[in-house]
């Protein structure tokens, strides 16, 4: 009985260690690849490069998203993720200059990315604090996929009212959602990669950003 006790607590052990690599690794490779983001976005608005077509966006993204995929067990996923993270930031440059062009642009690009950092770093602490199984969510999560794909699809061909302000709080409602679940995977074993880990969290935060971005503008030219 005793040996098989020091099993489980061995076992257990061996697993809060894993845990706590994942999650160091995670953390430590997020901020790097964010701030080599803000970098890119930064050299893009000195560059005065003007928006992508949105098929060179999703052509990027995914690929070096698919790449990253495949590379994640090597070194190599290093590179893939800093190369999809650079190429973000690169196309978030334009969008930020036009909302630095806007009559209040540069408190509203403050405000997104200190309410972004605010979002981010509480829901983080609620997980990691209490510990709590977010698995749950993912049906929410895939559900919340299809509406708001339908919603931006119905956005591109009519000019309802009040659309897009509901698309971009509907992205933040699931950028939230998204970031509980991905931290709870960590903690709970569901991710033990921490690449993707990493890419997962940062595409939420990218996602959020963007929507509270298009929230305060939109807000903005209303006053």
């Amino acid at each position: 009985m005793r040996e098989q006790d020091y099993a489980v607590n061995n076992s257990s052990q061996v697993q809060q260690l894993e845990v706590s690599r994942v999650l160091r690794n995670t953390y430590g490779l997020l901020a790097l690849t964010l701030a080599f983001s803000g970098v890119m976005a930064y050299v893009a608005q000195q560059m005065h490069v003007g928006r992508p077509n949105i098929f060179i966006v999703l052509i990027g993204f995914y690929g070096l998203f698919f790449l990253t995929n495949k590379l994640r067990d090597s070194a190599w996923g290093l590179v893939s993720a800093f190369a999809l993270t650079g190429f973000m930031g690169y196309i978030l440059g334009p969008v930020l200059n036009v909302y630095l062009g806007m009559r209040g642009g540069a408190e509203v690009v403050s405000s997104a990315f200190a309410m972004t950092a605010l979002v981010f770093g509480g829901l983080s602490a609620y997980v990691l604090i209490s510990r709590k199984d977010m698995s749950f969510l993912s049906g929410f999560i895939t559900a919340g996929f299809f509406v708001l794909l339908g919603a931006t699809v119905a956005g591109m061909f009519f000019q309802i009212s009040g659309l897009q302000l509901a698309i971009s709080a509907g992205f933040v409602l699931f950028s939230s959602v998204c970031i509980l679940f991905q931290t709870s995977a960590i903690i709970h074993g569901g991710e033990r990669n921490y690449i993707m880990a990493t890419i997962s969290l940062y595409v939420s935060i990218y996602n959020l950003f963007l929507s509270l971005l298009q929230i305060f503008g939109i807000m903005g030219r209303d006053d």
